[in-house]
């Protein structure tokens, strides 16, 4: 349920088995595509194929029609932030993307995000930016309780990435999901003891957006793709928790296994 003074929805804990599942699967349809990134690999041919492994597993690509998108998935290589098109871009050697999916599985959404290497040659800046960007996600993760608030969640992935010199982005945040794609703002930054005070049932998204550079970004002209103002890598991951009695439970667990890259096939 949501009202005007709490937009995170709160569900009851029969509810989270759904919850659960929908997770589950967007979680599995990134296992599966990873042997798939590789240099010389088009953003749109991963797209398709995620396509049609939703479709595969009789669930709904949640982007598709969502404010005029047309992929199934946002797929963000390098400098892009996030919301990246997928289309003719082929992957090279060095390259870090982001693949974000969302499904629909019986009306409950599942939301998740994660990082992948390009090669074997990866720069050390951007390979750094991507380790710290899981940490980052996972410190506001343990943040998660009942009592607790949503600045203590943006503070402690703002702690984690500006000490290790990296910045978060303050443009986009995560959300309210379960029944509905997007309720509320879920920011990355923020003070302790700050904001809506956590409680059992609360369902969202934690995925922080960090930058080797500066936080700023410019979204482009097709009006989705978000990039670092400095042309400086950009790295997130993307978790959807709920809030239980003593702490929280996360929904997009890999079922393969997979924290960070690199992945072991």
């Amino acid at each position: 349920m949501l009202s005007p003074s709490n937009p995170i929805p709160v569900y009851a804990q029969s509810d989270f088995a759904a919850l659960h599942k929908a997770g589950a699967l967007a979680a599995a349809i990134l296992d599966r595509i990873t042997p798939f990134v590789v240099p010389g690999v088009t953003t749109g041919q991963l797209d398709e194929r995620i396509h049609r492994d939703i479709l595969e597993s009789r669930a709904i690509p949640a982007t598709i029609g969502y404010r005029g998108y047309t992929k199934a998935t946002c797929i963000s290589v390098n400098h892009v932030v996030c919301h990246g098109i997928p289309g003719e871009k082929a992957l090279v050697e060095g390259d870090i993307v982001n693949i974000d999916v969302t499904v629909i599985v019986d009306g409950w959404y599942g939301d998740t995000s994660r990082m992948y290497l390009v090669g074997e040659k990866i720069p050390a800046k951007s390979r750094k930016l991507v380790e710290v960007t899981y940490d980052a996600m996972m410190a506001g993760i343990e943040a998660v309780k009942p009592g607790a608030t949503l600045g203590d969640i943006g503070h402690a992935i703002q702690n984690y990435a500006e000490g290790n010199r990296f910045s978060v982005v303050r443009d986009f945040c995560g959300h309210g999901i379960g029944r509905v794609f997007h309720s509320g703002q879920i920011l990355h930054y923020g003070r302790p003891g700050t904001g809506t005070v956590l409680e059992q049932g609360m369902v969202f998204t934690i995925e922080p957006m960090i930058n080797a550079g500066t936080w700023q970004v410019k979204v482009l002209n097709d009006g989705w793709t978000a990039v670092t103002r400095d042309r400086q890598p950009s790295a997130q991951f993307e978790h959807m928790v709920g809030v239980t009695e003593t702490g929280v439970e996360i929904f997009t667990l890999s079922p393969a296994g997979y924290t960070k890259p690199p992945y072991s096939l």
